[in-house]
């Protein structure tokens, strides 16, 4: 059959159509090597909000984390203060986390502070190496120093597996919370007298990190203990603990 120039035309556009689809397909990637693959993280984010928003003074609570000329501070403590005359205001006790100072500051009531671009890690301490602990991820297993200098005096709460919270401001750690209760045994306490009743009396006694805390008469040397961190407070035998010695 013969076929007019318009023909002609028509089959070799389609034949080059499908030479370029045929082409194509060969470059094409299928099956599962296709599909996007996901970075794994390289840090575990525990818990914390980003605090980058401005705050409220009415909504400080304790660890609330601010910025204030260029430092960042967490709060220590806080108190609401309604007095009969004047404005409402509060009252806070800051901890500068970059350099460990503390100061006292007043701020209006609904002052809005900066916020700031804190997050806490949850990581393990491992060991020490010279003025630097070790503490590791548990997610990835990645371990980071952090100077002595920098945890102050937590470090008489550090034993090897102890679980703690890591604060960064970016990728710099600026601070360290450990846990509020502790269990601890006795290294040392002396044996409490005879005949020694009176009701609240209390021995020193050393644990196993080297904190010394006042304990009951009745605690003996390798007995554990629940102890309050913040306060150097003995808060009770660990039952369950002491069982499974």
């Amino acid at each position: 059959r013969h076929e007019g120039p318009g023909g002609h035309q028509t089959m070799l556009r389609t034949a080059l159509a499908a030479a370029l689809l045929a082409s194509a397909g060969a470059f094409m990637p299928s099956g599962p090597s296709f599909l996007p693959r996901l970075r794994p993280a390289t840090c575990s984010l525990a818990s914390g909000l980003r605090m980058a928003a401005p705050v409220s003074s009415n909504d400080f609570k304790s660890g609330t984390a601010i910025k204030i000329d260029g430092n960042v501070y967490k709060v220590v403590e806080f108190l609401h203060v309604k007095p009969g005359k004047g404005s409402a205001f509060v009252r806070t006790k800051l901890k500068n986390l970059m350099t460990g100072g503390s100061i006292e500051k007043t701020f209006r009531a609904g002052e809005m502070v900066d916020g700031a671009d804190v997050f806490k890690y949850d990581m393990q301490f491992n060991y020490i190496d010279g003025d630097d602990y070790y503490f590791m991820d548990m997610e990835t297993y990645d371990t980071e120093p952090v100077p002595k200098s920098l945890i102050g005096d937590n470090v008489a709460w550090l034993k090897e597996g102890v679980d703690v919270k890591i604060l960064k401001e970016g990728e710099k750690i600026i601070d360290i919370e450990i846990p509020g209760t502790m269990s601890l045994e006795v290294t040392q306490t002396d044996p409490g007298e005879k005949g020694n009743t009176a009701q609240g009396a209390s021995k020193p006694a050393t644990l196993e990190t080297g904190v010394e805390v006042m304990v009951p008469l009745f605690i003996k040397t390798g007995e554990i203990i629940r102890v309050d961190t913040s306060e150097k407070k003995y808060l009770g035998r660990d039952v369950d603990a002491n069982k499974k010695k």
